[in-house]
């Protein structure tokens, strides 16, 4: 070989190397500036698969993160980018991948496949995995992920260059990535925390605001909606033939979703009949329109009575919900247990009712789990008992002194733990 000829590949060499270098840098310029961008989390991370997969040659590209709060499924394939017409490969793959990388915590480059020993990959025939190379995504000393290429388009399979590169792109993507993801998560709280704002107009708009005025009763009641904001519902409905409807229901669920539940309950019930049919078949009415017109993991636990302030009767069904207290002037009580099933669990559910005679001094108190199993530091209940108690032991109070009685009660109890269900409490009694 001449001296010219010589030169010439030193040349051409020094010319590769440089543009491999530039284009290096173009790849790190690309992702240094999605530090600073508006890109979403998915974004971001196309643009680094893209650029991995075009500029090392592979035929297809993954990151797969890892989600600590998702134990069943704790691998995410984010973005799948291919370079030929092919279907994606299988995406057992990524998680098995991301799995030895999570252990081992360093590259792995594989070119001969069926002699390795560290990934067992199923033959594909439309879909061959010839080699692979995956780098883990670090941050901070813990492994958020994996970066992976497969089949690369050049005889020999992927280099050590490769690996190199990969794992410099992916030192610099981990935290590009993260800073992404802690974004998302926060535009995620702050749209629930609007959602929860919303909820709790719409559940606090759906509760009476007034007590009824009923010739010889007192009743009042209160929610108060815990952090998340539940599902409890009370109202007072007059009937047509001069009865009121005392009611108090339980709704799955939380946030908006249960507001909505809730405000469909309310609608369910406000929008029949209440002098010409029973509480069973009131009640019955109301399931069916509630299984019908809910997803099937919905449901609402619902205690109602019809009032006859004239003749001092009580006619009730109880759907699921805690049993409501009834006691009496001499301290005897009773609890209100007819009735059936919750509400949109089964289509076909029945439903029975029963009428109580009201003596002058009787106190009928209905409460949701949020009052009788709300918990102390010592994970202690309330309990129906401590409730019955407070009945017994203060026949002097109002309604409304009853159900503010209750709820501080509950509240010291706590002792300041916070509850995960709303309180929402019912009094009524016969004063003559």
């Amino acid at each position: 070989m001449s001296s010219q000829e010589n030169k010439t590949n030193i040349l051409k060499d020094e010319n590769e190397r440089l543009k491999a270098a530039i284009e290096e840098l173009s790849i790190l310029n690309d992702i240094s500036t999605a530090i600073n961008s508006t890109l979403s989390l998915e974004e971001i991370i196309e643009l680094i698969v893209k650029k991995c997969v075009k500029h090392i040659g592979a035929e297809q590209g993954t990151v797969t993160l890892l989600d600590s709060m998702e134990q069943k499924n704790p691998f995410q394939t984010m973005i799948r980018q291919v370079d030929r017409s092919s279907d994606f490969l299988p995406l057992h793959l990524d998680t098995q991948i991301t799995g030895w990388i999570l252990v081992n915590r360093k590259p792995l480059l594989i070119n001969d496949m069926e002699s390795n020993e560290h990934v067992r990959i199923p033959k594909n025939e439309e879909n061959p995995v010839n080699t692979l190379l995956s780098v883990p995504l670090l941050l901070k000393g813990r492994v958020i992920g994996s970066l992976n290429l497969f089949n690369r388009n050049t005889p020999g399979g992927f280099t050590d260059a490769d690996k190199r590169l990969l794992s410099i792109i992916a030192t610099q993507s981990a935290q590009v990535i993260e800073n992404a993801r802690l974004i998302e998560e926060e535009k995620s709280l702050l749209h629930l925390q609007e959602e929860m704002k919303m909820a709790f107009k719409i559940q606090m708009g759906l509760l009476p605001k007034e007590k009824p005025a009923i010739d010889g009763y007192d009743i009042a009641g209160k929610s108060i909606p815990a952090k998340t904001v539940g599902g409890d519902y009370y109202d007072f409905i007059m009937a047509g033939d001069g009865r009121i409807m005392i009611c108090l229901g339980d709704v799955s669920g939380k946030g908006m979703p249960a507001a909505l539940l809730m405000s469909n309950l309310q609608a369910t019930f406000r929008g029949q009949d209440l002098s010409r049919h029973t509480p069973c078949e009131i009640m019955s009415r109301s399931n069916k329109l509630l299984f019908r017109s809910t997803d099937p993991d919905k449901f609402a636990t619902f205690f109602f009575g019809l009032l006859d302030n004239t003749r001092h009767e009580f006619h009730y069904c109880n759907a699921g919900h805690n049993n409501p207290i009834l006691t009496h002037k001499n301290g005897d009580h009773y609890f209100l247990d007819t009735g059936g099933l919750i509400l949109g669990a089964l289509e076909e559910s029945t439903y029975t009712d029963t009428i109580i005679s009201l003596a002058v001094g009787d106190t009928l108190l209905v409460f949701s789990d949020g009052i009788s199993e709300a918990r102390n530091p010592s994970d202690e209940e309330y309990c129906e008992e401590r409730i019955l108690e407070v009945l017994t032991k203060n026949p002097h109070l109002d309604a409304a002194g009853i159900v503010d009685h209750i709820i501080n009660e509950v509240n010291t109890f706590a002792d300041s733990r916070d509850q995960m269900d709303d309180m929402t409490v019912v009094a009524m009694k016969r004063l003559f």
